[in-house]
């Protein structure tokens, strides 16, 4: 369940010098990886664009180290910068795509201990971003598997005016106009690691801190090699996963299965499919998600590959009959509220039934809603109320243990990785996950904990996910 080496690489000194004080302008300095993430023996390129005369990049790993954040592992000489060419944008798809040149190379040694690292480059004027990459460690079976949802990442990404929600024309930003392919060959925009710094980072500092077996890995890692999940005891979801490619979403059914646990600290995961194409950069590059069937030419010829939300046809495979709880609506703010509290999950929190964990339903969120396929042991362990888009409706956090032995549990809001830390940290949060984390990483849950399912009816409250949520 803990692993010495991850206490014995938190123990080293720690350095808070990996927070960027000035991003300048929009395009000062930025640069992406040709992978999402890599393992000891690889060599990864790194394109950056900076108009300052020269850069340098620092590559720090993200975990506790006396609360500091980050460790720094890695730094390059000085390097002339240069202006790369504007993105392209396809007629067809509206995908943001690059052809930077002449990229920074660098081999990934033994010092890259594994883990999730920020890249910070830093231009000579001064001004800086990130570029995420994950290092892995595939002989690692360690008991738990943080995947971190780079899916999510880039289906978000507006870097260069497009994303799968938004795509620029005249009358400004519309869904109509968005992309239906996204690239990886492309900055995150804002900060270079918007996602990762809000519903990852805080996840990684507490699992470090607490000096839990652990390895890191790309939801991308997960669609090549779906078997890779069953070397783990529980794999971890944080706080935002909703794309998921068929390979994916098997994976988790498969493991969950043969009584791998499964934690979803967040909500709309596995909400819509997605299918990928190679790009000139390597596999697995470009990111196809129609979100309409209509639109999507694979309907007429592969149609269980379409790329819409999962609970709509042609799949018509709702997340609930793998989650527990599935995606409802947002944007809400309300407090959580305890209604088992007597469960494993609750254990020396003291926490009573009616307790509230203020505001942590918030963002999206998830509602248990019965249907065909949904596991029938659901266990609802909060049911918040709550008023979304005028409407009343409950945010759930719901657990169910699987016939293999397996736990599935679903946090069902947004907001819970962020409030694991500062400035919105909750220490029931932190106790609950901590609790969750330990007992997962134990083995199958569901066999020493098995589900009280909740007699409760629940129907589904007239709340709509808008096509843009």
């Amino acid at each position: 369940m803990y692993a010495q080496w991850v206490q014995d690489e938190n123990a080293l000194p720690g350095t808070a010098e990996w927070n960027i004080g000035n991003l300048g302008d929009q395009h000062a300095i930025e640069g992406f990886f040709d992978t999402t993430s890599a393992t000891h023996g690889d060599t990864v390129r790194l394109f950056v664009s900076t108009n300052a005369p020269a850069f340098h990049v620092e590559a720090y790993r993200m975990g506790w180290y006396q609360g500091l954040g980050g460790r720094l592992v890695w730094s390059s000489p000085e390097t002339k910068g240069r202006i790369q060419p504007p993105p392209t944008v396809s007629t067809q798809t509206n995908m943001v795509d690059t052809a930077w040149q002449q990229p920074l190379r660098i081999d990934i040694t033994d010092d890259f201990v594994p883990g999730c690292y920020l890249f910070k480059l830093v231009s000579s004027d001064g001004h800086g971003r990130y570029v995420p990459l994950t290092i892995r460690d595939d002989t690692n079976h360690s008991a738990l598997l943080i995947m971190n949802a780079v899916t999510t990442w880039q289906a978000y990404n507006q870097w260069g005016g497009y994303s799968l929600y938004w795509g620029t024309s005249q009358g400004g930003q519309t869904f109509a106009n968005r992309a239906r392919v996204v690239s990886f060959d492309r900055p995150y925009e804002v900060n270079g690691a918007p996602q990762f710094l809000a519903v990852e980072l805080p996840l990684v500092h507490l699992v470090e801190r607490l000096g839990l077996d652990v390895s890191y890995a790309t939801n991308v890692d997960v669609h090549r090699d779906p078997s890779s999940v069953l070397s783990h005891k529980a794999l971890v979801s944080p706080g935002h996963d909703e794309y998921y490619s068929t390979p994916m979403r098997s994976a988790l059914e498969g493991a969950r299965d043969q009584g791998v646990n499964l934690a979803f600290l967040g909500a709309n995961a596995v909400y819509r499919q997605i299918r990928y194409a190679d790009s000139p950069l390597g596999s697995d590059r470009h990111q196809i998600c129609y979100k309409s069937a209509d639109d999507d030419p694979l309907n007429r010829t592969d149609p269980q590959l379409t790329t819409v939300n999962w609970r709509d046809a042609p799949l018509n495979r709702p997340e609930n009959q793998l989650i527990g709880a599935q995606y409802e609506s947002n944007p809400v703010q309300a407090d959580m509220v305890i209604t088992k509290p007597d469960n494993w999950v609750f254990a020396n929190t003291g926490l009573q039934a009616g307790a509230k964990l203020p505001g942590v339903v918030a963002g999206e969120y998830d509602r248990y809603t019965p249907g065909p396929g949904v596991p029938p042991n659901v266990e609802i362990l909060a049911h918040s109320p709550l008023v979304c888009r005028g409407k009343a409706s409950y945010g759930d956090m719901t657990y169910y243990s699987a016939s293999s032995g397996a736990g599935v549990f679903d946090v069902g809001t947004q907001a819970w990785v962020q409030s694991l830390g500062p400035p919105s940290q909750v220490q029931s949060v932190i106790d609950i996950t901590t609790n969750l984390l330990t007992t997962f990483a134990r083995g199958p849950a569901g066999a020493s904990h098995p589900s009280q399912p909740t007699n409760q009816t629940s129907s589904p409250s007239g709340i709509t996910a808008s096509p843009n949520d």
